[in-house]
């Protein structure tokens, strides 16, 4: 009998776990505020109910600004923006797209989403567990239409329609919390170790290097511009060597030849001292490094009577500009 009540209790006990994932109120609200004084409910101190207002449960929420790389914009209503959200296990977020525009691939780790579509079309869809086959389920969603992405599943939506978007998602928790992937991966503070994510995701380390700094533009503008000004002076990142060049190659022609890329501060064909003719390589000097990076676009140039071959330059041409392009 003692091993029916144990049973029983411990059925009870999880199936209290598993109804909610944020506390039960026991009163009619328990309003958030931010001073270390009075009842401390999930993560947040509650208001004297005797000075709650109607303002504790009301926010007006304005169209967000899609002028971003990603052309949406999530505006989310969680206990930190309504603080009579707390304790009460619900909160919602208002998405904005612009034409093209994507939530990307994220996560909520303590709430489901429910999503309704109020305006344009979207394309949405999670992915399922490890244990599920990772199978991804996905769904085009017009007006009124809508989709649920279980808790803790990774989902997207991106608007494939020919105008903006709007959608509301409610969500199962007063602080569901978002992981966007990307920047989990690329953003961590400190950065994950380039080894780990290369062979994780099976690519060449210049790959996530390359990831990685680029999310880092946007949170240190000041610091990128400070580096991209030094290395636009670096000689190393300024000068490009040059092979295959034919015998009769000299300092005119091939100023000629890569002064169409830039201004060229020292450029001098190597000569055999015996022969007097072309060893068929030099180095060019330009004098700002995004001049040398055009050069290098295209490494095999064919331009008679020359053969060319340029190398160098790694890193610096790619993802980092010292005339730094817009979402970068």
């Amino acid at each position: 009998m003692k091993g029916v009540y144990l049973l029983v209790a411990v059925l009870a006990l999880t199936s209290s776990v598993v109804s909610s994932y944020d506390p039960s109120p026991l009163q009619d609200f328990c309003v958030a505020i931010k001073e270390s004084d009075g009842v401390f409910v999930n993560g947040k101190f509650c208001k004297d109910p005797k000075a709650v207002k109607a303002e504790d449960f009301f926010l007006h929420v304005e169209p967000g600004n899609t002028d971003n790389p990603l052309n949406a914009n999530v505006t989310p209503v969680a206990v930190d923006q309504l603080p009579g959200l707390n304790t009460l296990g619900i909160s919602l977020a208002r998405i904005d797209f612009a034409p093209k525009g994507l939530n990307p691939p994220h996560t909520h780790p303590r709430g489901t989403e429910i999503l309704i579509v109020l305006e344009g079309t979207l394309y949405v869809g999670f992915v399922t567990s490890n244990q599920d086959g990772n199978r991804l389920f996905t769904k085009v969603l017009n007006n009124g239409d809508v989709f649920v992405f279980p808790i803790g599943l990774i989902h997207f939506q991106l608007n494939v329609g020919y105008g903006n978007a709007v959608a509301i998602a409610g969500l199962s928790s007063q602080n569901p919390g978002t992981i966007t992937i990307a920047n989990a991966l690329f953003k961590a503070v400190p950065p994950i170790s380039v080894e780990v994510l290369a062979r994780a995701l099976q690519v060449d380390n210049k790959v996530i290097e390359d990831l990685q700094r680029k999310q880092c533009i946007p949170q240190f503008p000041e610091f990128v511009e400070s580096v991209c000004q030094l290395v636009d002076v670096d000689p190393a990142h300024q000068k490009i060597f040059i092979h295959g060049l034919s015998w009769d190659a000299t300092t005119e022609t091939l100023t000629s030849v890569f002064g169409k890329y830039g201004e060229i501060e020292d450029c001098k064909a190597v000569i055999d001292k015996v022969s007097g003719k072309s060893k068929g390589y030099t180095f060019i000097l330009f004098k700002h490094k995004d001049d040398a990076c055009k050069a290098l676009k295209n490494p095999q140039k064919n331009w008679k009577p020359y053969n060319l071959l340029s190398v160098g330059l790694c890193w610096p041409c790619v993802g980092i500009s010292s005339k730094r392009q817009p979402g970068f």
